[in-house]
């Protein structure tokens, strides 16, 4: 195996496309809190001075919207004008309709619920996957929270950019900011150094460029990044286009779903067709793409593969899935196949099955929304558990 280089990059919580992640994922806790049985399809798109929220809901849940959107941005830290973006004075507006009854339809009662010739007692035959698509998940013994490396480092970068603004280690950085990291691999394919670090952050007008470099290195980099996997060669880039006070909102436009790669694994591993942040359970675009991390977590905690990628497909209104297929890269103890009948008996991927699993019909997807949706050490998520270690064990064995 020859030496190669991988890249991923994260993004903060003060990102366009991140605030409107978070703003969908919040009006989806809120309304579960409520009416956890609610249909949500939620997007929201920003601009300078300006919020929409689109979509489709059915709900019997009473929710102040446009509190909502106001508070979350307030969260996130654009609550004045001399930051580019104000939560109390920019306009927000809410267009939403009911889910589609030619969805609902199919969602509502499976396939297999409405043929009688293939009649279940099963209640979790009930629910039909809300629309076709491909999902993957992935996990690698690469780390302790058995994701690919580059994009777990780009993650604590970005969480402690955000940290040191948040208790004003920092007080001059504002929301916006990004992070990238590139690996170096050795000939075996284990991490060898880290090739190249880029952070940029938002910053106020009156800071040096000098004094931002020295910060971020000292308060950022140097905290986060493993002192060994540095060496001569590394690159680090701070602020490489010299100014970073235009950001947020008013610097670019966002969009929900825009940063899915973002969201799962850096690029290392390959993505379905759909965004998570916005939707309630019933999507399979989330819930089966939560489902496959978890299945793929359990094999490599199980030490079954080193690597394990793990493809689901669905047809809309239809309960099982169209297929399961595993990739373990040559790295698994038995063979693919094999792999693939175990996961069968242990995990339940129809609709209905993720969701009795995983407990989704809850308010925990704000804390999605930014910093990755898997391999989280600092929030607990259903998917993330590895306690299917021992069944998995036994009947491989």
């Amino acid at each position: 195996m020859e030496k190669r280089l991988f890249t991923s990059e994260s993004v903060t919580e003060g990102h366009p496309d991140k605030i409107c992640d978070t703003i969908s994922d919040a009006i989806v806790d809120a309304i579960l809190q409520k009416d956890p049985y609610a249909r949500i399809a939620c997007e929201t798109c920003i601009t300078t001075d300006f919020v929409l929220v689109m979509g489709e809901i059915t709900t019997n849940a009473d929710i102040d919207y446009e509190t909502i959107v106001r508070e979350t941005i307030r969260e996130i830290g654009y609550d004045s004008d001399e930051k580019g973006f104000n939560c109390d004075t920019c306009q927000v507006h809410i267009k939403l309709d009911k889910q589609s009854s030619d969805i609902a339809m199919g969602v509502n009662e499976s396939l297999e619920k409405r043929n009688e010739s293939e009649m279940s007692d099963d209640e979790l035959m009930g629910i039909g996957a809300g629309d076709q698509g491909m999902m993957f998940g992935y996990a690698i013994d690469e780390t302790e929270e058995l994701m690919p490396f580059p994009i777990a480092l780009a993650h604590e970068l970005s969480r402690k950019l955000t940290e040191v603004r948040k208790n004003n280690t920092l007080p001059y950085l504002r929301p916006d900011g990004k992070s990238q990291v590139t690996v170096r691999y050795d000939e075996e394919g284990c991490v060898a150094s880290v090739d190249a670090i880029v952070v940029s952050s938002q910053h106020s007008p009156d800071v040096t460029q000098e004094q931002i470099h020295d910060d971020i290195k000292k308060y950022v980099i140097d905290t986060v990044v493993p002192k060994e996997l540095i060496d001569d060669n590394t690159k680090i880039y701070i602020n490489p286009t010299g100014r970073f006070v235009i950001g947020g909102p008013n610097g670019d436009s966002g969009l929900t779903g825009r940063k899915i790669i973002v969201d799962t694994y850096g690029g290392y591993a390959r993505h379905g067709g759909g965004a998570f942040s916005g939707k309630d359970c019933t999507k399979v675009d989330r819930s089966a793409c939560y489902a496959a991390r978890y299945a793929a977590k359990n094999i490599v905690a199980a030490a079954i593969a080193k690597k394990c990628e793990i493809q689901l497909s669905y047809a809309i209104g239809v309960a099982e899935p169209t297929s399961i297929s595993v990739n373990t890269f040559g790295t698994g103890i038995t063979d693919d196949e094999k792999i693939a009948e175990t996961i069968r008996k242990v995990f339940d991927f129809r609709p209905a099955g993720i969701i009795k699993m995983l407990d989704l019909r809850r308010p925990i997807y704000k804390q999605t929304a930014a910093y990755g949706h898997f391999g989280r050490l600092d929030c607990s998520l259903p998917w993330e558990k590895t306690d299917k270690v021992e069944e998995l064990k036994a009947l491989i064995k």
